[in-house]
């Protein structure tokens, strides 16, 4: 197994809003021992699970910053272990998948991971996604959008809650996609790129593809009549007013 160089630039580090502490729950240490070798010097503590029961007891006694979730796990799997934890709390979730398995990276998504890394992996950018993360967490902290209730249309986001409603009916949304549908009902009838949507929701610019599985979760759950238009070539943009619905 390769090891990480721990001289990162500086703009890869996580922001100084620290101490983090980052749960691994994987039955492989190599992996452990990597992400702290790779992250020494940036105020993180990681901690390791072996299996599901280790790993939600530590998620209870650590409440991490973020966790990284392998899918082969002794005593269930880490799709079953990351939906009691979406129970629980809204932390990062990057899941370890195989590779070329997207049945796995849906069913992650799906379950509320906020992040894949496909094994096997270079183990630089395992940590270069941790680090990201953890930048976003910083930018959250520091940098939280005004707390208040927006509109668009018939569609209501109650930041300060984090609740959202169409048609007088709750959304069931995941923290992942309740912060995609605050950037977008927060900017509206603004087209916002792939990479911009990913620097100020996911915190880098890396898998565009994560963009258009969310945008099409948000579709799926605001129903009609569609509010997020794609814009060939440019990005999203969520309308501020419905079709034939008069200006306010």
């Amino acid at each position: 197994m390769r090891t990480l160089r721990s001289d990162a630039p500086d703009d890869a580090r996580p922001d100084a809003l620290g101490p983090w502490t980052v749960l691994v729950v994987d039955d492989e240490p190599g992996i452990v021992d990597v992400l702290r070798l790779g992250l020494t010097g940036q105020d993180v503590r990681v901690v390791a699970a072996g299996d599901v029961a280790g790993g939600l007891s530590a998620m209870e006694r650590e409440r991490p910053d973020l966790i990284v979730l392998d899918v082969g796990l002794p005593g269930g799997d880490g799709f079953g272990l990351l939906r009691r934890i979406r129970e629980a709390s809204d932390v990062p979730v990057v899941m370890l998948t195989a590779r070329g398995d997207v049945s796995d990276r849906v069913t992650g998504l799906e379950s509320g991971a906020d992040d894949y890394v496909a094994k096997p992996f270079a183990l630089e950018e395992l940590a270069a996604r941790v680090r990201a993360h953890l930048r976003r967490r910083a930018i959250d902290r520091a940098d939280r959008p005004p707390e208040g209730t927006l509109h668009a249309g018939d569609l209501t986001v109650d930041v300060g809650v984090r609740h959202a409603s169409r048609h007088g009916m709750p959304l069931d949304l995941t923290a992942r996609e309740f912060d995609l549908l605050t950037l977008l009902v927060n900017e509206p009838d603004r087209v916002h790129s792939k990479a911009a949507i990913l620097e100020r929701v996911w915190g880098y610019a890396h898998d565009p593809n994560l963009v258009e599985v969310y945008v099409g979760y948000l579709r799926r759950k605001l129903g009609d009549p569609p509010m997020i238009e794609t814009v060939r070539g440019s990005g999203y943009r969520l309308h501020a007013r419905l079709p034939g619905e008069p200006p306010r």
